[in-house]
């Protein structure tokens, strides 16, 4: 029988393999460490640019496609709307939660000078620098939010004008002509389509790029990539978990519903949740407990559940936010209160373009650009993507918890019955 592994196993296992090596190196000889540091560094830095490549249209097309989405949602009927609205304040709540906690978090653990010196020296050559990591003045970061010229702002990687413009087509493209907007959408979704296939692509190879990337820092930082590894694994596990706690009061205040029996009620989807690490594929668990155990009209519950799994990911926001603040603090970046509060909004929109993707294609596409907004060096997202499989079990745990609990809180909201559609399924 052929022993085949996951993208993720394959990926970790690369890790594994170029942390032991560069360890041993580092440890053993580091004169060698540092010559085999600069044979893998060009080749870990070919992967990450060929993943940057495809980060602009990507995006681009994801936030308008994302508008597209709730759009239509939204012109669905009142229950509909009232998901939507609910859906997004969840998100801005989740994101200003992570956008004040996690650089807190962060900033009670000293950071390691050679695992900053290392990623440096990685950056060596590329696209990104160190330089890169020096803040702007506010002034001059505020005037740059709009662009004067998107074309630029694609071409220099400036992600939050390039966010900004897209918001603005996007919304734009609501308000043309039906058969119009169609055709157009559909260009859209095909560039947004090929970006997918080109960067799984990439992320076919990503063992290589992870074992080239993994061998040449670990090599010169030594024993400070685990340690770094092990301090971004805790913290995004601590924030998802933070988060996904934080939804229990809300039912409480918002429904008056007894946490212990919220909780009791909800625990089959969350187990499925933790096991196929799919929130699509605890769908039919989440209806069940939505309507059998919490007793929700099953009109509602076959409305924003489907709707929940297909724009609303509560720790999406968390993790660009948690991702950029590890980056920052491993850096010794300061990111400004004012910044901070404007990736709050850009998070949210990454979130809602993003839901469906593939999971590896997910983190780089959908981090890369909050990273990248903040002025940070994009090297680790390499790193990261390689240890992303612990967190995402508890990521899944958030968001299967948050869709239930959102399509709690938009059917305690429902009490005219003419709102309840009609049960499907």
């Amino acid at each position: 029988m052929k022993l085949t592994f996951s993208p993720p196993v394959r990926m970790l296992l690369a890790l594994v393999l170029a942390a032991s090596i560069g360890l041993t190196l580092a440890a053993q000889a580091p004169e060698l460490g540092r010559q085999v540091a600069a044979i893998a560094q060009p080749v870990g830095k070919l992967w990450l640019n060929a993943l940057q490549m495809t980060v602009v249209p990507l995006v681009g097309t994801l936030v308008i496609l994302g508008i597209a989405t709730a759009r239509d949602a939204v012109s669905s009927g009142r229950i509909a709307r009232r998901a939507i609205i609910i859906f997004l304040v969840l998100l801005a709540f989740s994101a200003s939660f992570a956008a004040f906690f996690a650089p807190t978090l962060l900033s009670f653990i000293p950071a390691s000078p050679e695992l900053t010196q290392a990623l440096n020296n990685a950056l060596q050559g590329s696209a990104q620098s160190t330089a890169d990591v020096a803040r702007p003045s506010l002034a001059t970061w505020l005037t740059g939010i709009i662009p004067n010229n998107a074309i630029q702002a694609a071409a220099t990687n400036a992600m939050l004008p390039l966010v900004v413009f897209s918001l603005f087509f996007g919304f734009g493209l609501t308000r043309i002509e039906e058969h119009r907007r169609q055709r157009l959408l559909e260009l859209v979704q095909a560039i947004a389509d090929v970006m997918i296939v080109m960067v799984g692509w990439i992320l076919a190879v990503a063992p290589i790029g992870v074992f080239a990337l993994v061998l040449a820092v670990s090599a010169e930082a030594g024993t400070a990539t685990l340690r770094a590894l092990g301090i971004y694994i805790g913290i995004c596990c601590t924030m998802f978990l933070l988060v996904t706690a934080l939804v229990y009061p809300l039912i409480r205040l918002w429904t008056g519903r007894p946490l212990l029996h919220f909780a009791q009620a909800i625990f089959p989807a969350q187990a499925v949740a933790m096991s196929t690490q799919s929130s699509l594929a605890s769908l039919p668990a989440m209806i069940d407990v939505a309507h059998r155990r919490l007793g929700l009209p099953l009109g509602i519950v076959s409305l924003a559940l489907p709707m929940g799994v297909s724009l609303f990911r509560l720790t999406s926001p968390v993790q660009y936010i948690t991702v950029a603040a590890f980056i920052a603090w491993v850096y010794g970046a300061e990111i400004s209160l004012m910044q901070w509060a404007t990736v709050v909004p850009l998070a949210v929109i990454i979130s809602l373009g993003s839901v469906g993707l593939p999971g590896q294609v997910s983190f780089m596409a959908t981090n890369m650009p909050v990273t990248q907004a903040l002025g940070l060096p994009v090297a680790p997202l390499g790193l990261l993507v390689s240890v992303e499989t612990i967190p995402d079990i508890f990521a899944t745990l958030g968001n299967v918890t948050a869709n239930v609990s959102a399509t709690t809180l938009v059917a305690q909201g429902s009490h005219d019955p003419a709102d309840i559609p009609p049960a499907t399924g």
